[in-house]
């Protein structure tokens, strides 16, 4: 972006990888091990896994095979990628930026459980948003917007007045179907069309209003 987008919000959602925390290769190590036990190509799989709860990738990579084998092997993957933290480090300017929401209303929502969004938020350095909406609050993945609305009304924030961060097409498509505007974060996240779009979060900057709104200028 060459221009400075200002959004206006009363809450902020943020996804946790991609967005706070890169762990791609984590991600990387473990889904295409994953691929390589069934037989799938790991570039394709790849192209699904991010942003979705484990079992909801399985469901769209092996179609035929009953949820409860994807819940099981959720379980087992859900293991597996909590304990495997080797290059999980900060997105560029997430430090920062969580220190300027101290006082703020904001959220994690993200896919992940826990015991792995605990892991990897500690491995990259970063605090814990004292709200959290993981894996274990929610009935359904993203792109479904559930988690995003449980967020907004844990903060006691209308959808319309939340920005939401995320770097995935799963995740910006939750944000959008739960009526909020969405700042994505990343490469990725530009091929989803979000309503600002910045390289890192070193490229976003926090104003609290005498309001009570958030002001952020992004690019």
């Amino acid at each position: 972006m060459t221009a400075t987008t200002v959004l206006t919000a009363r809450a902020l959602l943020l996804d946790m990888d991609g967005t706070l925390v890169n762990s791609d290769a984590s991600v990387e190590r473990v889904w295409r091990r994953w691929a390589e036990r069934h037989g799938l190509d790991g570039d394709e799989v790849m192209k699904v896994v991010h942003g979705r709860q484990g079992y909801a990738s399985m469901a769209l990579l092996l179609p035929d095979r009953p949820m409860e084998q994807n819940l099981a092997d959720n379980a087992r993957m859900l293991a597996e990628e909590t304990a495997d933290t080797e290059g999980v480090v900060a997105i560029p300017g997430a430090r920062e930026f969580l220190a300027s929401l101290k006082g703020l209303p904001h959220a994690l929502v993200t896919s992940a459980d826990v015991a792995l969004s605990t892991a990897r938020m500690a491995a990259a350095g970063l605090p814990m948003p004292e709200v959290r909406v993981t894996a274990e609050s929610v009935g359904a993945s993203k792109p479904d917007p559930e988690g995003f609305l449980k967020g907004a009304a844990e903060l006691g924030v209308a959808p319309a007045d939340c920005v939401v961060f995320e770097d995935s097409g799963a995740g910006i498509a939750a944000g959008r179907s739960a009526g909020m505007r969405v700042v994505g974060i990343g490469q990725r996240a530009t091929f989803h069309h979000p309503d600002a779009a910045v390289r890192d979060l070193t490229q976003v900057r926090v104003e609290a209003g005498d309001d009570g709104t958030i002001r952020l200028h992004i690019g």
